[in-house]
This record gives C-alpha cells, structure tokens and sequence, in this order.
C-alpha cells in the first residue's frame, strides 16, 4: 500500500493536508483514505459529527454539515459556515518588534526624493484624472516610446500612462470621491515617479485645479498639468504631453542609486489565485521575509480586508493598542454592511480556483492569507490609499480584488510588492516592482516565466526561515534594480483600478 505525504498543521487540527495526491485506499496520517483526495485539499484525521467545528491552525475554518468519517475528503460538499464568537483578546500578544543595531540594518540601492522617501525605480508618470483622458494618455506615452528618445536615457525606467474607467459620473464629495483623491494623490507624490504629468478631459468631477488647491501643488518642471478641453484637442494634447516628457527627460535622468537604508522600502503584501499550499509555504515565508523587513526598520502593509474576515482576531491580539485593534474590527463591520447592502455576503469569497485548489470557506482562505503578515505588533490601521506614515506592520483596507488592493497599497506609499499565488496569478502594478511567489513546484515550473521565488520546496525540506531570507533578500535586489519577471514581461500598465465605493451616475 502506497504512502501519501499530508501534513497536520495543529495538534488540535482534525483535518490533515494532502500534501501528494491521496489515492482513495492509500495510506495517508496513518489512515486508509476512504476518498480520493487532490493535493492541497483536506482529509478528516478523526470522526467529526454534524455542527462541530472542523479545525485547521488550530482555528475555526467551518462546521460539518453532516457526520465526516476519518480518511473522507473535507471540502464544500460536507462543510459549512456560520457565525460564531471570536476573542479579540486586544494587544495581548503584542510585541516590542526591537530593531537590529544601526550596524546591522539592511541597505538597498534607492533613489533618494526631495520629500524624503525614496524610490525603487526612475519612471515618468502620466496620469488621468478621468477616463475621457485615457486614450490620450496612452497615445502620449506610445509616442514618446516610438520616437526612441528614451534609448539617450538608460537611467529612466520607462514612461507609464496610469489610466482609469472613473473620475466622473459620480458624486464630487463624500467617500467615493475622497477615496479617488487620496488614490491619485498617492500616486502623483509616489517616490517611483521622478516626474509626473497629470491629464484631464476638462469638465469631468475630478478636477485636476481642485487636488492642487487641496494639496497645495503647484507647476514646476517635473510637475505638470492640462486638460484635453483647454489645450484644443486630441492631437494638441498629446503633442503637449510628449513635449512636457521630453523637458522632463534631462532632470528625471539626474537622479541616481545611492545607498539607502532598508527602513526606507514599504513592501505591500498580496495574493492571489490561493490554494490549499498557500498557508503551508509561500504566505508563511512571507511572513517571516516581513518581520525581517520589520526588524530593519521598514514598514509591511496586509491588505484585503475580504480575506482577513475571520482571522481578525489573531490580529486584534498583536494591535499596540486597543484604539488599533478596534479600528481594524470597525473596518471589518463595515465590510458586514456593505456586503449586505449590496445584496452580497462576506463567505462569497473563496473564488473557484481558490476551491479548485483545496480552499472550501473564507475563514480557511483567510486564515492562511493572514500569514503573509509574519508576527510583528500591528502598528496601525489605515484606510485605503491614505499614506502610510507609521514603520512596522500595518493595515490598510482593501477589498480583495488584488488590482484594487495593490492600486490602495502602491498610493499608500508602498515601494515593492510581494505577491504569492498558488493557482498562477499574472500581474505587476507599476510603478511598484512586483515579486511573485509561487506557492508549489508545479506552477513555479509551469509558469516559470513570471514566477520569481519559488515557495514549494518548503514541502520537500527547506525550512520558512531559510525561505524567509531569501525572499528577503531577493527584494532588496528588486529594491536596487534587478528586474522582477512581471517588468521583463512588460505587466503593469493597466493594473491601475481605484476602488470605486457607492452610486455611479
């Protein structure tokens, strides 16, 4: 009788992972397999009766719908959700997150702005205020690329037309609205972007007059805006553009890599395309690569609040401060209403290929998802696309849609992106690098192309720490300019999606 690998996370687990595919008759955590089970899907370990709880982490992820014999396959077909009460045990295992000495901190190769932040690469902005000025925005950008000017400026890491399917047909105040300003604002002041060009239509919502009498902007030569309407037309505007890009190429070109500590990178946590190996490797080692980044200094934001749903409460316990944790358990009710009010529930989430992959609730999901955040105290809980001003592991809302998600982390100030996926996601989100990891050996080999790190030789032996660092390290790489394989392949145009909240008109 064949032997198949699983793995029990928790001695309080009475479920195990099919780490190798579980033949139905084979032996697996000691038992007969009464069932075929798929790698990373799940397998009773003892007898779990209708209405209790099944247990993965040594957490809550369903309750069984109907008696599950050990060795039968745990999935949708025999578990459900229901609420139940959750300890939020505010800041009880909060931690001090001591900082290595000076001495001892990472460096990184950056770009050092006159704001104080710095960037992790040399790009040149335009951006839209509404989708009318997409177009050309696009055309703009197309152009300069044609002309081959850029060829006479290695140092510049290309030009990024930021364009967007909003910025009109909705309210001028209130939150939808202030959610596109903190949005574009982020990533008008973005470190990435050396200079910015900002392009409207004209008499759209968003008015590009208004942010620069809100945020006190004015023109200088690596700041400029117009619009469509004022400057008469199409072809005049993107004649225009190009121009202003061309005036800019000289000054943007001056910038050059110096050393900087780590404690200047803001490395958004994502995923995407989950499945059941993701809390067992790549969302772990994240975690750890995190706390590492914590310990140098530098600041990590968890995001997608959608799937942080039913592991707040391991959050909560790490919050510096009540005030923290109550504000993250606010964000969580709001979700509650709006899913609600908009004819939705918070357990829609897992996707089918997260299922596929051997995800069966949200809890599950997001007590894995919740891993990319390693153990650091949360320092603080931010909405989304607000900037990012503490250091440390922080929050920011988000939905779960991971092109909205990034867009909210990139405005908030983040520098570099670290996103696992286990189903294969395809994504970058200029003008942040993204490093992908894969959560299993079979689509790092699969997609080998846009996969950067590696996370399924966790299961044959590499430990989370040694996983870990090399995360770790291979972003600091990323940070000094080595090329992620979501830039070689060219993503990251048109993942910019602002969170579009209530009535379009």
């Amino acid at each position: 009788m064949s032997t198949s690998r699983t793995i029990r996370l928790s001695p309080d687990d009475n479920v195990a992972i099919a780490i190798d595919l579980v033949n139905q008759g084979s032996d697996a955590a000691g038992l007969t397999a009464r069932e075929r089970i798929l790698r990373g899907h799940k397998m009773a370990v003892e007898p779990i009766r209708e209405g209790e709880p099944i247990r993965k982490f040594g957490q809550i992820i369903g309750f069984a719908k109907i008696h599950i014999a050990p060795g039968e396959w745990v999935h949708e077909h025999n578990v459900g959700l229901h609420d139940f009460e959750r300890d939020y045990a505010f800041c009880a295992e909060a931690g001090d997150d001591s900082l290595l000495p000076p001495e001892l901190q990472a460096t990184f190769q950056g770009y050092r702005r006159a704001s104080g932040r710095t960037g992790t690469r040399n790009y040149i902005g335009i951006l839209t205020s509404v989708n009318c000025s997409a177009s050309v925005a696009r055309f703009a950008a197309a152009e300069v690329e044609r002309s081959g000017i850029l060829r006479d400026y290695p140092g510049i890491d290309g030009i990024v037309a930021i364009v967007h399917g909003t910025g009109c047909g909705h309210a001028a105040y209130g939150e939808g609205f202030e959610i596109l300003r903190r949005t574009q604002w982020g990533y008008a002041s973005h470190p990435n972007f050396a200079g910015v060009i900002m392009v409207g239509l004209g008499c759209e919502v968003f008015q590009i007059g208004r942010m620069k009498q809100e945020y006190g902007l004015s023109e200088t030569d690596t700041f400029r805006t117009l619009t469509i309407q004022e400057t008469g037309g199409t072809r005049k505007t993107v004649q225009a553009i190009v121009d202003a890009v061309k005036s800019m190429l000289p000054v943007v070109a001056k910038a050059q890599r110096e050393t900087r500590p780590a404690s200047e990178l803001v490395l958004a946590l994502q995923c995407g395309g989950s499945d059941g190996y993701s809390a067992l490797t790549a969302n772990p080692a994240l975690g750890v690569a995190s706390d590492l980044l914590v310990r140098h200094g530098g600041t990590s934001i968890l995001s997608e609040t959608p799937e942080i749903y039913g592991a707040e409460h391991l959050l909560t316990r790490r919050a510096a401060t009540r005030e923290v944790g109550e504000k993250l358990v606010a964000r969580i009710k709001w979700w509650e209403a709006y899913t609600e009010r908009n004819g939705g529930e918070m357990n829609n989430n897992p996707s089918p290929g997260n299922k596929a992959g051997g995800l069966t609730t949200i809890l599950e999901k997001s007590l894995g998802a919740a891993a990319k955040g390693g153990r650091s105290t949360l320092r603080a809980v931010y909405e989304y696309a607000e900037l990012v001003k503490d250091r440390g592991f922080v929050y920011m809302d988000t939905p779960g849609y991971d092109p909205v998600a990034a867009t909210g982390q990139v405005a908030g100030g983040a520098n570099l992106i670290a996103f696992t996926t286990g189903r294969g996601s395809a994504f970058g989100c200029k003008p942040a690098p993204s490093l992908k990891l894969a959560t299993n050996s079979d689509i790092y080999r699969r997609m080998i192309d846009d996969m950067d790190i590696n996370c399924g030789d966790i299961l044959d032996g590499v430990s989370l720490e040694e996983k870990g660092q090399e995360i770790f390290e291979t972003l600091l790489k990323v940070a000094s300019g080595e090329p992620t394989k979501s830039e070689e392949l060219g993503y990251g145009d048109l993942e910019f999606v602002p969170w579009q909240v209530g009535a379009v008109m």
